[in-house]
């Protein structure tokens, strides 16, 4: 396979990057038949609401002509613009939220901003005819043949139950026959709707894949983008070395004001500090190997007195961090080994190494 294959998935910086650029799945036809079809669902409603106004609006404009009133006729025009807007509210409201609701099931309402910059690349010729003669335009025009084909199968159908029904009604009224056709006509805009609406929806699929397919990476591709967005590896290493090395640095000023180092001997060291206004004794400075080794050669340089408690000291270095106070259950042997540290003192013999009175009486 080779490097250059793009068979990765793209990365959410690549799709944000695509959204940016106006580069998303869409199809404006399902904004267009669903538009359609909810203006054919309220057409019937909104008719009837308009012949009611208008009528009502015609018979007070005529008592009007009897009695003429410039104010009660800016009244009524006024009136009358209010009453055709309520009316027309629902069709333009459900047209307006199809719209919206099309394009939000389409990528959300997206502003293609890199669009708005000039771009030479769009007045190519050369584009221009990939675009006339590519893919693209084959598809383009199957849709158009589909819709025609699909628009003229159901015209047929719905003529077909028509005209029988025109020829053998003589003897209907013209408001019935009007009626008839009206609703036939409205079912076949419905039925054509519904039909575009299922070519929609495949429609973007198709798009939705194509898109697709052109925002695939290779796999080199996508490593890039991982270093760009997290860093060179080595720098990464050496930030966090860095960081290491200052919290250390930090580790062991604080080291100064330990009461006391537990030892294992050589391979584990905690430094605990004790003030009785902040609770139970803290950690201080703990460490293992040579970090230990650094901790007991700071401790000896300060004079801090040191004690060797093996078991202890593993418990505090595997259950404590760094500013953590000790657990519960190490209270009483915490409590022994700082009682021993300030008798040390008081004899004036608190520095070196020491042996745990814990471990002594046993």
């Amino acid at each position: 396979m080779s490097s250059t294959e793009k068979t990765e998935k793209p990365t959410a910086q690549k799709k944000r990057d695509a959204r940016r650029e106006g580069r998303i799945p869409r199809t404006p036809d399902l904004g267009s038949w669903g538009g359609l079809l909810a203006a054919t669902t309220l057409l019937p409603m909104v008719a009837r609401n308009t012949m009611d106004t208008s009528q009502r609006l015609m018979l007070q404009a005529t008592s009007m002509v009897r009695d003429p009133d410039p104010q009660r006729a800016l009244a009524l025009l006024g009136q009358g613009g209010i009453d055709i807007a309520i009316v027309v509210a629902p069709l333009a409201g459900a047209l307006l939220l199809v719209g919206v609701g099309a394009a939000a099931s389409q990528g959300g309402l997206n502003f293609a901003t890199k669009l708005l910059r000039p771009d030479f690349k769009r007045i190519n010729p050369l584009s221009g005819l990939k675009k006339t003669f590519g893919p693209s335009a084959w598809w383009e025009g199957a849709k158009a043949t589909v819709k025609t084909a699909v628009l003229a199968s159901v015209l047929y159908f719905s003529l077909r139950t028509l005209f029988p029904a025109l020829l053998t009604g003589g003897a209907t009224s013209l408001a019935n026959i009007i009626e008839l056709v009206s609703g036939e006509v409205l079912t076949v805009v419905r039925t054509a709707a519904l039909a575009g609406l299922v070519m929609a929806a495949f429609d973007y699929a198709v798009a939705r894949r194509r898109v697709g397919r052109q925002l695939r990476m290779t796999k080199q591709e996508v490593k890039d983008e991982h270093k760009r967005q997290e860093g060179d590896p080595m720098l990464r290493m050496a930030i966090r070395n860095r960081q290491m090395e200052m919290s250390r640095r930090r580790m062991m000023a604080d080291l100064a004001k330990a009461d006391v180092v537990l030892v294992n001997p050589t391979h584990v060291a905690v430094a605990l500090r004790y003030d009785p206004g902040r609770g139970a004794p803290r950690v201080v400075a703990k460490g293992a190997g040579a970090v230990a080794a650094k901790i007991r050669e700071v401790a000896a340089e300060h004079r801090i007195p040191m004690v060797r408690d093996v078991a202890l000291a593993r418990a505090l270095h595997k259950s404590c961090e760094l500013g953590d106070e000790i657990p519960a259950e190490l209270y009483t042997a915490v409590a022994r080994v700082l009682a021993f540290v300030l008798t040390l003192k008081a004899r004036g013999s608190a520095a070196g190494l020491h042996r745990s009175p814990l471990q002594s009486a046993a």
